[in-house]
């Protein structure tokens, strides 16, 4: 399990993520204008989308993740041994 801050910090740049978003573009389709541009400097730096990581809703892990699930691979191999993910199983050839 991911420690509880990093899983907090993530849920803070989330937010930040949606709060600036709006302003964000209207930044970036002004490109070009030095107003512009130092004012897209002056928004938070963890308000980008760049910089928020995927993470397993159950363990908070940060890597391994399947987007189409939403959780990391040792969690979704449990889930498909446990017959919980209808239409996926294990590969044997």
């Amino acid at each position: 399990m991911s420690k509880l801050c990093m899983i907090r910090r993530e849920a803070r740049r989330t937010k930040l993520i949606k709060k600036y978003a709006a302003r964000r573009e209207e930044l970036r389709a002004l490109k070009g204008d030095p107003v512009a541009d130092r004012a897209l400097q002056l928004l938070p730096r963890d308000s980008t989308k760049c910089r928020a990581r995927i993470r397993c809703w159950i363990t908070g892990r940060a890597r391994g993740n399947y987007r189409r699930f939403g959780i990391c691979r040792n969690k979704l191999r449990q889930a498909v041994m446990g017959g919980m993910v209808p239409g996926i199983k294990k590969a044997s050839w």
